[in-house]
C-alpha cells in the first residue's frame, strides 16, 4: 500500500462549499489574496463560516478552492499574472439549480461520473487511470454484492484500484465477497496489523467526508452500523472503523444506469502525457456535459443553445469514422452564432469546407473542419491556399481536436491558424451561455491575424478568461 485516491476533504459541507462558489462568482472569479480575503469577511460577517484564525487566514479558502476544482465546479487557471477560476458547464449549472434537490442530486451526479484520475487538482499518483465514482456507483448496483459497500470495502479494497477493466473488476468483486466472508476479528487484524496511515486515512476520508457530500446531494442512502474497532491515526487521535454501507437512493436509480449505459466505468480517462497540450486536456475534462442531463432535468434552454459547442467537441473526435460531415455541420451553425458572421458550408472535392463573410468589413475566411479519430498528421497548405484563393478568402482557421507537433511546421508562415475544438468549444459555450444573441467575431478576427501561421488555442484560451471568468447573473 504505497499510495490510493486521494479524496478532498477539506470541508464536507457543500452547503458552505457552494456559497463560496457564489462568492467566487461575485468577486468575478478571481482569487487573488485581496478577493480571498474579502470573500472569508463576507462569509465570516453572514455567520455562515468561521475559518481558523480567522479570516487573515486565506488558506482556509484556498482549501476550499481546491475542493471546487476537485469536484469539478470548474478549473483554476492564470492570465496575465492573475489567478482565476473558470467554471464548468456543469459547476453553472449546479449553481442554477442549487435549490432544486432532485434536479441538483442528477447534476452532482453527473460531475462525478466526469471525474478522473490523473485528476487537474488532485494529488492522486499518476499510476491510477480511472473514473473513481463510476466504478463505486458500478459496485452500488452490483447484484453479486447485493447492491450496497462498506465502508471497510471502499477503504481497503476500492480507493486502492489503480484501473478499470473487466478482468480488475471480476477480481475486485471476489475481493469484496472475500473481505465480506470474514469474522469481526479478523476484519480488525486486517486493519490494525501493519498500522498503514494511508488505510486509516482512506477510512476518514470514505466514512467522513465522502458519505456527507454524497448524502447532501441525495445519491446514497447510508446504514450506520456499530463501531468495529478504533484505529490510530498519529501519536494522538484515532478514527473509527465502523460497520456502516451504502446503496444507491432509490431516486436516482434510473439515472446512474443511464449513465452506466453511455458512459461506462470501463472507458479510458484522459491522457496528460502530451505536456505540450495540457490546458486542452484540461479543458475536455471539464467540459463534460453530457445531452443525457439536460434532458433528463428538462433543461429546455440549455438543450437547445448550448448543444452546439458540446457537438462540435463531440464530432471533432470522429470515434465511429461516421462524423466528418457532422463536425462540417455543426461548425457552420457554431461560426453563424457570431452575430457579424455569415457562414455557408461549400465541402466536396476542391473545395474549402465552410466559407464565412465578416461582416464588419465584408472580408472572407474559410474553415476546414479536421475531424479524426486519432492526431491529425498533415495540413496541406497548399491545397488550403487553393480552397481560400476559390473563394477569396484572407485566411483560414483549421479546427481539429488533436494533431502532431510537426504540423505547426505545415502552417508556418502561411494565412492559416489551428484552433483546437475544446477550445473553440469552450470559448463558444461561455459566449452563448453570457450573451446568447451578441456574440461578436472582432476578437477571435484580431487574434488570428496578429498570429498567422501558428496555433492560436492559447491566445482564445486566454481570452474566454478573461471575459467569462465573471460573474453570471443568470446563475447567481
Amino acid at each position: 500500500m504505497e499510495n490510493k485516491w486521494i479524496i478532498s476533504r477539506h470541508t464536507r459541507d457543500m452547503e458552505l462549499l457552494m456559497k463560496v462558489a457564489l462568492l467566487i462568482k461575485k468577486y468575478q472569479s478571481t482569487i487573488d489574496e485581496k478577493d480571498k480575503l474579502q470573500i472569508l469577511q463576507e462569509l465570516e460577517k453572514a455567520k455562515i463560516y468561521s475559518p481558523r484564525f480567522g479570516s487573515k487566514n486565506k488558506s482556509t479558502l484556498n482549501s476550499k478552492i481546491n475542493q471546487l476544482a476537485f469536484y469539478m465546479f470548474g478549473y483554476k487557471t492564470k492570465i496575465n499574472e492573475e489567478n482565476k477560476f473558470l467554471f464548468s458547464p456543469l459547476g453553472n449549472l449546479l449553481l442554477k439549480y442549487k435549490d432544486k434537490q432532485k434536479e441538483r442530486a442528477k447534476i452532482f451526479l453527473t460531475m462525478l461520473w466526469g471525474l478522473q484520475y490523473k485528476h487537474p487538482h488532485s494529488k492522486t499518483d499518476e499510476d491510477y487511470q480511472l473514473y473513481p465514482f463510476r466504478l463505486i456507483f458500478k459496485l452500488l448496483n452490483e447484484d453479486r454484492l447485493d447492491s450496497k459497500l462498506y465502508i471497510s470495502e471502499c477503504a481497503y479494497l476500492v480507493m486502492f484500484q489503480k484501473v478499470s477493466t473487466s478482468e480488475s473488476y471480476k477480481q475486485l468483486v471476489e475481493n469484496i465477497l472475500q473481505l465480506r466472508s470474514k469474522r469481526e476479528n479478523e476484519i480488525i487484524d486486517i486493519f490494525t496489523k501493519d498500522k498503514s496511515r494511508l488505510l486509516v486515512n482512506a477510512v476518514y476520508e470514505s466514512d467522513y467526508y465522502l458519505k456527507a457530500i454524497l448524502i447532501y446531494f441525495n445519491l446514497i442512502q447510508s446504514v450506520d452500523g456499530d463501531m468495529i474497532t478504533q484505529l490510530n491515526h498519529g501519536t494522538s487521535s484515532t478514527r473509527k472503523l465502523n460497520n456502516t454501507y451504502w446503496t444507491i437512493n432509490p431516486n436516482i436509480l434510473e439515472y446512474v444506469k443511464k449513465l452506466e449505459k453511455n458512459y461506462s466505468f470501463l472507458d479510458k480517462p484522459l491522457s496528460f502525457t502530451e505536456n505540450k497540450h495540457i490546458k486542452d486536456t484540461v479543458k475536455e475534462i471539464y467540459n463534460f456535459y453530457p445531452n443525457l442531463l439536460l434532458s433528463e432535468i428538462g433543461e429546455t434552454f440549455e438543450y437547445n443553445i448550448l448543444e452546439l459547442p458540446k457537438l462540435i467537441d463531440e464530432y471533432s473526435k470522429n470515434r465511429n469514422n461516421k462524423n466528418a460531415y457532422n463536425f462540417e455541420d455543426v461548425l457552420e451553425k457554431g461560426f453563424n452564432t457570431f452575430i457579424n458572421v455569415d457562414a455557408q458550408k461549400i465541402s466536396g472535392a476542391g473545395n474549402t469546407d465552410i466559407k464565412c463573410l465578416y461582416l464588419d468589413d465584408d472580408s472572407i475566411f474559410a474553415v476546414e473542419a479536421k475531424s479524426t479519430k486519432n492526431k491529425l498528421s498533415l495540413i496541406n497548405s497548399g491545397r488550403l491556399e487553393n480552397h481560400r484563393n476559390k473563394v477569396g478568402a484572407k485566411y483560414t482557421i483549421v479546427i481539429t481536436p488533436r494533431y502532431v507537433p510537426a504540423v505547426l511546421k505545415d502552417i508556418q508562415n502561411t494565412n492559416n491558424v489551428i484552433i483546437r475544438a475544446t477550445t473553440f468549444s469552450e470559448y463558444l459555450y461561455n459566449s452563448i451561455l453570457k450573451n446568447e444573441r451578441n456574440i461578436n467575431y472582432n476578437e477571435i478576427n484580431s487574434i488570428i491575424l496578429n498570429n498567422l501561421g501558428t496555433d492560436i488555442s492559447n491566445a482564445v484560451s486566454d481570452l474566454t478568461i478573461k471575459k467569462f471568468a465573471t460573474l453570471d447573473s443568470g446563475i447567481v
